[in-house]
Formats: structure tokens, sequence, C-alpha cells
């Protein structure tokens, strides 16, 4: 007979796990208790040693879904002889876990009680257990117990209680549980705030107004989201003109799975992503055959689609019938909207109506976005499923990253993990900026943790390089590229050296010019660039960054030099312009007026984009190089050019770096024109990349390859980089859990400031 004090840390909390010990000790015979503590799990338990053993080995090897012990440590105390086993109290003991559950999608079992009329949770739009439900969103405090989440405002009527108090309940424990007697109730109101109807009539007044076209505002899991017919092209046209995003693709609400593959090919992997827990958005490539949704997602060969991730979002697609789109409800480069109050002041003059509940959502947590590039699925955006699992990196403790100034995230190390932020927007906007400030704030205090150090990007008119000047704390630039490379090594925990490819649309290079087309040798005491593309000019600045059409002139004057018009007066990106437009560039060009260098990756794509009159001017971040990306894909899935492995000629300036001149291809992009498709000029655009890179990485003589940068959420590109690497024996890392883009830098910045930190 002994008694064990045993300390657990993990994912142990709004997991099941303290029913899962109860039911455990019962079955071994053990008597005690556990409780959750605000740092992790305390369990005592006195019983026969031989019944003790097997109690530690299933408690080991059998855990509840999400639940993972990270650390365990054993006691043995005097005997105190307990009369049986209790689920005690949760304890405060003046620290916090960094192992907190994000948001899990409704599971199955409770999805099967919400459409079955015996049930007494038939229908209702929250239902949960200890298996599914809102957990970071609405957590107050640590520990994780009813009374700190915003469930505390609903006490549990005598059934519920039933339910949380049987051991042999599914929802035994379970702190989120309510029903249509206790808990949380929708309302349905009009554009001014009246309130129309409640309950089951306001989810039938929502079904009826979509029908009708309308724009729906309705509160989600981490944040409100407009929904609209995706069938209705006068509702999407409408939509587009009240959020001001003309072109970007919209996300797609599916009911189901065969639903999802009425539209688009989905492999494995990609089933996996879309019914996993983490309910993410998933980019699929869509039939060939489907022309309806042209208004959704415009001139792209994808569709972005989740499944429904609570019972609202189940019910809504069941009476419904047909794909919705549902987009992150808020005024352009502001938060979305969480506060009830916020969405009705905020949505005015966007939402026809608002669906409500008046459960409080403490932390905005947008969608999360991931796509499947080289048989694995990568996020692209880090928010609702995924945020705030810790990410394992044996660091130095209390540095706050602050990351870039687009898809804002934040780092902060402690113990041997990195807390990476939900995604935060790009700090264009005061409301964002200040959304950053409070989230920080807010993380500090949740799990009770002070930065001793700032970390942030080099450019110095970034909000977040403001931030950490007006801080009192150490702090440390990284360089924009930099910190892209030492994000994918952090992720997969490599060390020098590796050769680092990281290709993006800008950031501030240390010659103080634009970079973004980069290879660097990365070793334990330094970091060299050992290539880049050759410089573009950038006309009008910021200007070429929004409109392909100007980089592609740009190219033509370094081509063809004053003669560019003449040589060129029959090409898109010249005829985009008017008379009186190319006049000013021409004059700018041969003065030199504002038109600084960039190596930037991301501008060559824009280039090529420009030249097969793909898209001129960007409507949205990235909207030339999807266009790229679709057009190669659209060359490889067709039978007659799938065998198509041709390359440009590009030559290497051979220094320190080397330099890799674009020159030669362009001019060979310039003949092909009259003579093959876009599509077949964009597969040959991204075999050239792939062999550019095969070739520096043979110069560079290192076997590990490190992918980064948002020019690698290109999936025709990144997988063309993987196979030929690959083939010629080297070890490739990409992105899988953290996002390649800006979304990532945080994490790079703060494993380059360990890996550096005398610098």
């Amino acid at each position: 007979m002994k008694h064990l004090h045993i300390q657990l840390n993990g994912f142990l909390q709004g997991v099941g796990f303290r029913p899962f010990v109860y039911r455990l000790a019962h079955q071994y015979q053990q008597k005690g208790w556990v409780a959750n503590t605000s740092s992790g799990i305390s369990l005592h338990i006195e019983g026969a040693s031989g019944l003790q053993q097997k109690f530690l080995a299933k408690l080991e090897n059998n855990l509840p879904p999400f639940a993972q012990i990270k650390s365990l440590t054993t006691e043995v105390l005097p005997l105190e002889t307990p009369p049986h086993f209790t689920i005690k109290p949760s304890q405060f003991d003046g620290q916090a876990s960094l192992f907190v559950l994000p948001d899990i999608a409704t599971c199955p079992e409770c999805v099967a009680e919400l459409f079955n009329p015996a049930s007494r949770y038939y229908q209702y739009p929250l239902i949960s257990c200890c298996q599914c439900g809102p957990r970071y969103s609405i957590m107050q405090q640590q520990p994780y117990d009813r009374a700190r989440t915003t469930m505390a405002d609903f006490p549990q009527c005598a059934a519920c209680q039933q339910d949380f108090s049987n051991s042999e309940d599914r929802r035994f424990h379970a702190q989120t549980i309510a029903c249509s007697e206790c808990g949380p109730t929708l309302q349905w109101l009009d554009a001014q705030g009246q309130e129309l109807a409640t309950k089951e009539l306001a989810l039938a007044s929502c079904i009826e107004q979509l029908q009708a076209g309308k724009i729906v505002a309705v509160k989600g899991i981490g944040g409100y989201q407009l929904l609209v017919n995706a069938q209705d092209e006068v509702a999407v046209a409408r939509l587009r003109r009240k959020k001001m995003r003309p072109a970007k693709p919209f996300a797609l609400l599916a009911g189901d799975l065969a639903m999802v593959k009425s539209l688009c090919i989905v492999n494995e992997q990609e089933q996996q992503a879309l019914q996993s827990a983490m309910a993410p958005i998933v980019l699929l490539k869509k039939h060939a055959s489907i022309t309806q949704y042209q208004m959704v997602a415009p001139s792209s060969h994808l569709l972005a689609i989740m499944l429904p991730s609570s019972g609202l979002q189940h019910l809504i697609m069941r009476a419904f019938g047909q794909p919705l789109i549902a987009t992150s409800a808020n005024r352009p480069s502001e938060p979305i909207c969480i506060a009830d109050q916020q969405a009705l002041e905020d949505l005015s003059g966007i939402a026809d109506y608002y669906l409500m509940h008046d459960r409080m959502i403490l932390r905005a947590l947008d969608d999360s976005i991931v796509r499947v590039i080289a048989n694995k699925p990568r996020v692209l955006r880090r928010a609702r499923g995924y945020a705030p699992l810790p990410i394992p990196l044996t660091i130095d403790s209390n540095m706050l990253a602050l990351g870039g100034h687009l898809k804002s995230s934040w780092a902060l190390s402690y113990q041997g993990y990195v807390l990476l932020s939900q995604y935060l927007g790009d700090m264009h906007s005061l409301a964002n900026q200040e959304h950053f400030r409070q989230s920080l704030i807010d993380a500090q205090c949740f799990y009770k943790i002070s930065a001793k150090r700032l970390i942030h990007d080099q450019h110095p008119d970034y909000f977040t390089s403001h931030y950490a000047a007006q801080s009192t704390l150490p702090r440390m630039a990284v360089q924009h590229h930099h910190a892209h490379a030492f994000s994918c090594m952090a992720e997969h925990q490599l060390k020098p050296p590796a050769l680092a490819i990281t290709w993006d649309g800008t950031g501030l290079g240390t010659d103080n010019s634009s970079w973004g087309g980069e290879f660097f040798l990365i070793k334990s005491q330094s970091i060299t660039r050992f290539a880049h593309i050759k410089p573009l000019l950038l006309m009008g600045g910021d200007k070429a960054n929004k409109e392909p059409r100007r980089v592609a002139i740009a190219i033509l004057y370094q081509l063809f030099g004053e003669q560019w018009q003449v040589e060129a007066r029959h090409l898109a990106c010249v005829q985009a312009f008017t008379d009186n437009g190319l006049q000013v560039l021409s004059v700018a060009l041969k003065n030199k007026l504002n038109t600084p260098k960039s190596s930037s990756m991301g501008r060559l794509f824009d280039a090529v984009a420009s030249l097969l009159n793909l898209c001129q001017i960007n409507e949205y971040e990235g909207q030339a190089a999807s266009c790229l990306e679709a057009a190669a894909a659209s060359s490889s899935s067709s039978s007659s050019l799938s065998s198509t492995t041709e390359t440009y000629a590009c030559s290497f300036i051979s220094g320190q770096p080397i330099i890799i001149d674009w020159q030669e291809m362009f001019q060979q992009i310039l003949t092909d024109l009259s003579v093959l498709s876009a599509e077949l000029i964009a597969a040959k655009f991204h075999n050239t990349l792939a062999d550019i890179v095969l070739r520096i990485a043979q110069q560079a003589g290192e076997k590990q390859i490190v992918l980064s940068g948002g020019c690698f959420q290109n999936a025709t590109l990144t997988e063309k980089v993987h196979q030929v690497l690959e083939c010629a024996g080297f070890q490739v890392y990409s992105h899988e859990q953290t996002p390649s883009n800006d979304a990532g830098l945080a994490l790079g910045q703060l494993y380059y400031a360990h890996c550096y930190k005398n610098e």
C-alpha cells in the first residue's frame, strides 16, 4: 500500500482527463483525488502497489482524445487513507500552464445528438461535451473550469447537472455543457439591432433570409462571420461591394464531405484536414466542370472550403442545403468582430441581419487555413483550432518576438516552448494595432509570463518596431528574411549548417534595399547572403507592389533600354497604360525617378503574370502569383502537357553573393509569347525556379535545405523544389505547423535571437 502524489503537465484540461482518471481509479481500486491546478494536474492515489503500476501504465498509454502528457513526476507521501476517490475543486498555485487547448470542432457524437429528436440536446446550437466545444476563445483565466469561462453566466439546469455529475456520462465534468433550458440562446436582429425572434424562430429566419439573398452576420466560435448564398451572384456581388473586396476569394462553408467532393477533388490528406477537430479552411482544386462559383473565387483553380465547426453551423447547413460564403465579419483592415454591440456598429451598412447568442467571446480567432502541399498539410493561417498550441523549442525563456507588419503574430518563449499567437492581421490600421497590444497584455496575464527581451523586424517604420522602441526592455532587430529562414528551422528544430531559400514579396535588407529572392548560408556563428536574384526596378516604389504591369515594364526597360516601347508596344502590360501613363513611365525610367531596386521573387512572379496578361493590377496581396500558379497547374493537369520539364535559360554572375540573372529567361519568355500558351509558359517558369534552386544548392554544398517565405505557399513551386532537391540527395524542410508567410516571422525572430544572442 502506497500513497503517490503525481504531478502532470500537458494538454490535460478541457479534454476529459479528470473523468478519465476518476474511472481509472475505480477500475484499479485506488482512493484519493485529482484536481486541475493553474499549472497542470495534481493527482493523489492510495492503494495496492501492483494495481498502482497498472493504473500508471494505463494513465500514460490510454489517454482520451486530445490529451497529451508532457511531464509526469511522482513522489511517495505518508498514507492518508482517504475513504474514496474524488474530483476536487480546482486549485490556483500562482502559476499557469502553457498547454491550453484551442477550440475544438463539434464531435460526431454531439452532431448525432443535435439531429436526434429523442435527445434533449436536439437542435441546441451550442451543444458540446468533454471532447468538443469552445476552449481558448472563452477562457478568462486558468485553471480551466466553468467558473473561469464565459459559461459562468449560465448555471446548469438539473438535467445538465445530472449529466455533469454522472461518471458514466460523456459529459461527466464537461465544463461548457448547456442545453436549451439553461444555456445561451439565439437571437435574430435586424440591421438596426431590433430583436425579431429567438431560439428556433431565429434559426428559421436566418435560413429564410439567406435564401432571399441577404447578408447575415452570424456569431461563431472565435468571432462573427458574414454568410451569403454562394450560388446567388447578385448577393455575392453585393457582399464584395460592401466589404470593398472586389476579387479576393471568399471561403465556402459546406454541410458535409459529400458536398465538398461535389465541388472539388479531395485527396486523403485533404479529407483528414477537413474532418479534423481543428476544422480549418482547406484550399482544394475545384472540378473543371464547376462553373457556378466564379464570383466566389475569380480566376482561381482553387476553392477554400471548410466543414461546420459548431452546432450552429451544422444546423444552418443542414437546413440550407447548399454552400454558403463564410467570411470574417470585420471592416477592412480591422479585427474580426467578437462583441455584439461592436458587430452592430462595425457591420452597419454591411449586414442585413444578425444571428447572435449571449455567450461572450473573449478572444478573436479567425478561421485557420490549410493547404496540402507535397503530401503534407501546411498551415497558412494559424488561428481557430491551432492557437494557442505551444511549439517545442529549447531556447532562452521570456523573449518576446513581435513579428512583422503583415499577417502579424507574436511569439513568447518559456521553459522549452514557444507560444505563437493566433493570426492578428495587418498592422495598417489603428484598430489592428490596438488589437495587437491587447493580445499581448492578455497573453502575459493569462500565462503569468513577463517578457524580459524584445525581438523585432529591422524595418524602422513597422508598427512592431515602433512598439519595441517605446519599451524599456533590451531589444534586438532581426532582418526579415533571416527570420523567415529561422522560422522553418525552429519548427523542425534544425541546427546550422543549412542553406535557406527565402522567397517572398518584400522585406528590408541589410543594405536598406528591398529583398525577397534570397539564399542564405547559415553557420553556427554567421549567416551569409550566398545568392539572390538580380534586382528589379520598382517603378513608383510601393505602387509596383500592387501593379504587376509596372514591374513588367521595368524589366522591358532593363532588357531594351529606351527602345522598350518600340520593342514591346504589342504586349498586354504596355497596353494596360494610357499614352500619357506610358510617357510618365518613360521619363521616370530614363531619369531614375522613384525606381528603387528589389531582389523580390514575388515581383518576378508579378512580372511574368503581367506579360502573360493574367493580372495587371493586384486587387489583393499575391493575386498575380496565384494566377500564375493556376496557369501552371492547368498546364500540368492537361494530358498533352503533363510531362513538361522544359526550363528557361538563367545565368549566374559569380561573386559573393552570386547574382541570378533573369534577363535571358525573360527574353525567351517574350519569344514564347507568340508560340506557346500562357499555361505552358507558366509551367516552364516554375520549372526554371526549381532548377535555379537545385543549381545554387549544389554550389552551396549544404545537405540541409530550408524553404520559407510567402512564395512557398505556392504548391506547384514547392512541390517542384522538393522533388528536384530530394532526387539530388538533399534533406528538404518546409513549413507544416507554422505559416511560411509573415505570420511565422516571430517564431524565427526568437530562434535567430537565441542562436546569435551575442550578436
